[in-house]
């Protein structure tokens, strides 16, 4: 027998050694007490090591009722059911992570796993759920789309964010522009305040004005400079109420410069809206305009004392 053959053999022999009967139908058990079965499998692929990326899609479910507990499609956000994540340290013997580093590219495997050691040490959930019981077990379908070392990770993280980086710096190159055009268009001539903030005067209020510290009543409509409505009390058909400290800084600003019944536009650079970040739809660098009639001024928020 030549090397070749008897390294082979020995591997072999190892393998049997390493793996036995499951006590699950069509599983085999790996000597981790991990129970698997493959259904593809490229045995001489590379597998992910702690620390590598792994791009997966999984469905959880709870072995004795076979009923659906998680699908990857209801968790990721563009709905392709693709879970990336940065393979950590097995959890506990048997855990899905150490299924995941049994697995290559393109690869499709279930796992029946302990739902106890899932939820506690996976999860890190201070008890199991209702519909788990102790000694229940939970089958875990699982299709590896694609495995990045650690090193094509990092580069890949490192172009992702240059190409965020340089999309910020046009989005922020963008405002000035938009801002001139727009006010050009709806010959807006009203010089803005020191912080940037143009307040024009649709009708003049005759009640007190508010503090920063002060709750409000009011209608307002939001749009983005193009026309587009992105928040409308108005169309909800209920004014809103809360404190001029809780809000972007052109709102308290702009909200201070009127008078109880009164009705003003606000044109708003990013620098007093929500900035580099934007937020809920409304890109970063994105100057904004309301529309905005103050009903009501209530006043401090009142504050209640502990123990009253």
């Amino acid at each position: 027998m030549n090397k070749i053959t008897l390294l082979t053999a020995s591997v072999a022999a190892l393998a049997l050694v390493s793996c036995k009967n499951s006590e699950f139908e069509g599983y085999t058990t790996a000597e981790n007490g991990l129970n698997y079965k493959f259904y593809n499998h490229d045995e001489a692929g590379v597998k992910p090591k702690e620390g590598d990326g792994v791009a997966f899609s999984f469905i959880i479910k709870q072995y004795s009722k076979d009923s659906v507990l998680v699908d990857s499609k209801n968790i990721t956000g563009d709905g392709s059911g693709v879970f990336k994540y940065r393979l950590p340290k097995s959890s506990f013997a048997g855990s899905i992570e150490d299924g995941l580093a049994m697995m290559s590219k393109g690869d499709s495997a279930s796992f029946i796993i302990n739902a106890d050691s899932f939820f506690l040490k996976t999860q890190r959930a201070k008890e199991l759920p209702a519909h788990i019981k102790p000694g229940d077990h939970l089958l875990v379908i699982v299709k590896v789309k694609d495995i990045k070392n650690a090193q094509e990770l990092e580069a890949e993280q490192k172009q992702q964010q240059a190409e965020r980086e340089k999309q910020m710096m046009e989005m922020q190159a963008a405002e000035a522009p938009a801002w001139e055009k727009y006010l050009a268009e709806n010959k807006i001539t009203t010089k803005p305040t020191a912080s940037g903030l143009i307040y024009i005067e649709l009708k003049k209020g005759s009640g007190p004005r508010p503090a920063a510290t002060d709750q409000v009543v009011v209608h307002y409509t939001g749009t983005m400079l193009n026309g587009e409505k992105f928040d409308s009390s108005v169309d909800k058909g209920q004014p809103a109420t809360f404190g001029l400290n809780q809000v972007i800084p052109g709102w308290t600003e702009g909200l201070q410069l009127m008078q109880k019944g009164g009705k003003a536009k606000l044109v708003i650079p990013s620098a007093l809206g929500w900035g580099a970040q934007g937020f809920q739809g409304i890109p970063p660098f994105a100057p904004v305009t309301f529309t905005v009639e103050l009903i009501d001024v209530l006043g401090p928020q009142a504050t209640v004392e502990p123990g009253k």
